[in-house]
Order: structure tokens, then sequence, then C-alpha cells
């Protein structure tokens, strides 16, 4: 079974996120994934991310944003965490830009493991708590050890 807390790791979060719109901003933390060894394709992956925003909005609310998919791209599961102080449009259900970006990128064949990870995500993202806490967090260092304390 697979915890989100584990997926949450310091080498894959960007305190400020540099592209101001959503394609920029899923090319710049999948580029992330890949500098990491995570990503083998990151072509393939924006691409089935992208096919999957065209799905419905990631933009869940709550200044929060969860682009994600399976994509044979992806070697290693992983959650790359982008913040945003301007906030980009992700077209989001309340209309609000989007200052937290989660991107959740999976190997094809980890269905379960993927939705799992999926729903854990947005679950402990629907506290303002937590919410508050990654949005001040000064450090890569700090915001692992928000997943790992709220999650417990």
């Amino acid at each position: 079974m697979i915890d989100v807390k584990d997926l949450i790791k310091k080498e894959l979060i960007k305190l400020e996120i540099k592209s101001k719109d959503k394609e920029g901003v899923i090319k710049e933390l999948i580029e992330l994934m890949k500098e990491k060894g995570y990503v083998t394709d990151s072509d393939v992956l924006f691409r089935d991310i992208m096919r999957r925003e065209a799905l419905e909005s990631t933009g869940i609310g709550l200044g929060i944003a969860i682009p994600h998919a399976r994509s044979a791209g992806v070697k290693e599961m992983c959650i790359a965490i982008g913040r945003s102080q301007e906030g980009v449009d992700f077209s989001s259900l309340d209309n609000k830009l989007s200052h937290l970006i989660f991107l959740i990128a999976f190997p094809s064949d980890k269905k379960a493991e993927y939705i799992m990870a999926l729903a854990q995500l947005s679950r402990l993202l629907r506290d303002q708590k937590t919410w508050d806490l990654l949005y001040k967090a000064t450090s890569e260092d700090e915001i692992v050890s928000i997943f790992k304390n709220s999650m417990e």
C-alpha cells in the first residue's frame, strides 16, 4: 500500500515557480522530475498531463491544483510541488488562482497506487491549517515536515 507522504521529497519541491501559466508550470515541474531521474521522457509525460487537463480542470479550488497522469514517460512514482505567490490560472472550480501545485506522475502500470496517492493528497489538502503552513513555509525541509506531521 502506498503512503503519499513517502512521495514528498525535498528534491522535488520548488518554493517559487517562475512560470506564469499552466503549461509553463507543468513543464517546469516535469523538468525538475527529469533532472532528478524520475522521468525518462518529459515530452510524453507533458502530453499525457495535458490530455488529462483537457478532460477536466485539475484546479481543485482553495488555491490548489493537482495536475496528474500515469505515463510511459515516468520511471518512478513521484510528486513535484511548486508554489507561486502570484498564482496561476488552472481554471479552478472556484475561479481562483492556484498557488500550490502538486504534479503527480506515475508509471503507466501503477493504476491502484496512483488513485490512492491522488485520494490521499486531495484529502490532506482540504485542511485549511495544512494549506496555510504549506503556503507560508520558508524551506523545502519545512514542507516535507508539514506533510510528515499532518499525516500521522
